[in-house]
C-alpha cells in the first residue's frame, strides 16, 4: 500500500516512517493478541484523528466562518485524499486540483460562464481561505479590499470609469449589490468586476 504522506518531504523519522496505525490505531490483531478489545479508527468520520497532528488546523475551524468539520457536517476527507498520490492537491504544482477540491461542493462557482473572473482559474484560494476566517465567506480579506489588491495595479481589468471611493460607504463590492457574481456571469459583464 502507498504511504498516505509519500510525496511530503521529510526525513524518514517523520510521517514517512509511520504506519497505518498513526491514523487508524492498532489493526485488529494486535488488539486481540494483547487480550483487548479495540475499533480500528476511521479517520473519514472523525476529524479528531487529524487535528492530532494537525492542531493549527483545529484553530482554524475555530474561526467565525468556517467549513462546518466540528459540527460534523463534513471531515477533513471531504477535502483532502490522505491515500491519494499528491496529499496536497492544492500546491504549487497542482493548481487544477485545488479547485476541483473547492468545485465538488460548490459547483455553482465553476461556470462555465459566458464572463469568467479571471480569478477563479488562479485559484480559490485567492480570495478564499480553505479552513476558517475571520471574514465571511471565508474570504482572506474583507472582500473590497480583496478586490483592490488586483484591480488597482497597473494592466489589469480597472475598475471601471466609476468613482468607487464614494461608493465603498455603501458597503463592500458585493454588499452593495453592484457585484453579485464575482465568480463568473452569463448576463453581464460588469456582474463579476
Amino acid at each position: 500500500m502507498q504511504s498516505p504522506h509519500a510525496r511530503v518531504s521529510i526525513p524518514k523519522e517523520g510521517l514517512e516512517a509511520q504506519g497505518c496505525e498513526i491514523c487508524h490505531g492498532p489493526a485488529s490483531l494486535h488488539v486481540e493478541a494483547s487480550g483487548g478489545r479495540g475499533n480500528i479508527l476511521n479517520p473519514k468520520s472523525d476529524a479528531a484523528t487529524c487535528f492530532a497532528c494537525h492542531m493549527d488546523k483545529k484553530a482554524e475551524f475555530n474561526l467565525p466562518h468556517h467549513h462546518p468539520v466540528l459540527e460534523g457536517k463534513m471531515n477533513c476527507t471531504s477535502c483532502h485524499k490522505p491515500h491519494a498520490a499528491e496529499v496536497r492537491p492544492w500546491s504549487a504544482t497542482s493548481l487544477e486540483n485545488i479547485n476541483q477540491a473547492c468545485f465538488d461542493c460548490h459547483k455553482e462557482q465553476r461556470g462555465p460562464f459566458v464572463w469568467e473572473h479571471e480569478a477563479v482559474r488562479e485559484g480559490c484560494v485567492t480570495c478564499h481561505a480553505v479552513h476558517g476566517s475571520l471574514h465571511a465567506k471565508m474570504l482572506v480579506a474583507r472582500d473590497n479590499n480583496i478586490c483592490f489588491r488586483c484591480h488597482t495595479q497597473a494592466n489589469f481589468p480597472v475598475i471601471g470609469l466609476q468613482n468607487h471611493g464614494t461608493r465603498v460607504p455603501q458597503g463592500t463590492c458585493f454588499s452593495a449589490g453592484c457585484h453579485t457574481a464575482v465568480h463568473g456571469s452569463n448576463f453581464d459583464d460588469h456582474l463579476r468586476y
